[in-house]
């Protein structure tokens, strides 16, 4: 079914008085011709809320959560008196370039995160090409075996993705999972090694005792790279400082050049 026309205050009025005189729905609906599922939803409002005013001003863009389900927009037009499909709402989203898709989950990041993340950006922005071609990142992750699988569906356009809005938020908790460390570079990734148990300085000093060397061979970084971590307590360590500076050479072959951090 299309969209119905808007109802007047003026004829919302005239409802809930009939209304109030002891006419039925049906009477009022055949009365002033307007349909009886309208005439219910501006008497329920009446009743509720002491008013029959639009919820939503006509003309006026209809701001939505992108996590508003087209049935949910049907309920919500509905207390302005005027009744759509599902498949109405739809197409008016596709003609708004906005599409139903499956939200993406994304890390969440506290203030002070984005903050630290844009003073590093500030800081490195008038880098060449040459300089990231030639920095190592690495990190560790726990990937979930057992978590939830829910899809969220969001309204979006294209290119907007990854905007917090359109993302569920993660955080790195929950039973049955693995931790992982990594590493990649400009030209591709390194090798991918499974941690055993907790990870603890001891453990990341034996990672980068054996790990690092072959990833850097197979990336051909060179002699001058750059290892990039983040502010990890274990990798901000005093035992990690002490035995890169006391075994650069022996266990790096001189391919470590510096050592930086990002949040």
């Amino acid at each position: 079914m299309g969209k119905l026309k808007e109802i007047s205050q003026d004829l919302r009025k005239r409802i809930v008085d009939l209304h109030k005189s002891g006419s039925s729905l049906g009477a009022i609906s055949k009365r002033l011709m307007v349909p009886r599922s309208s005439v219910q939803t501006i008497v329920r409002k009446y009743e509720h809320h002491g008013n029959t005013q639009s919820s939503y001003c006509s003309g006026r863009r209809l701001q939505i959560n992108p996590r508003t389900t087209a049935k949910d927009l049907v309920k919500m037009l509905e207390e302005t008196g005027t009744k759509v499909s599902n498949s109405t709402v739809k197409q008016v989203l596709y003609r708004h370039n906005l599409k139903g898709c499956s939200a993406r989950k994304k890390p969440l990041l506290q203030n002070r995160h984005k903050k630290a993340r844009l003073r590093f950006a500030t800081a490195h922005g008038d880098k060449d090409g040459t300089f990231w071609r030639n920095v190592f990142w690495s990190d560790e992750t726990k990937i979930e075996l057992f978590g939830h699988n829910d899809h969220r569906y969001v309204w979006r356009k294209k290119g907007e993705a990854c905007k917090p809005k359109n993302t569920i938020p993660t955080v790195k908790h929950g039973g049955g999972s693995i931790m992982l460390w990594g590493c990649f570079a400009a030209a591709g990734t390194g090798v991918l090694h499974t941690i055993d148990g907790i990870m603890r300085q001891a453990n990341y000093v034996d990672i980068l005792k054996q790990h690092p060397k072959t990833s850097v061979r197979k990336l051909k970084l060179g002699r001058k790279w750059v290892f990039q971590m983040d502010n990890d307590p274990k990798h901000t360590s005093k035992v990690l400082a002490k035995w890169l500076k006391d075994n650069n050479s022996r266990y790096w072959s001189g391919h470590h050049k510096a050592l930086t951090s990002i949040q």
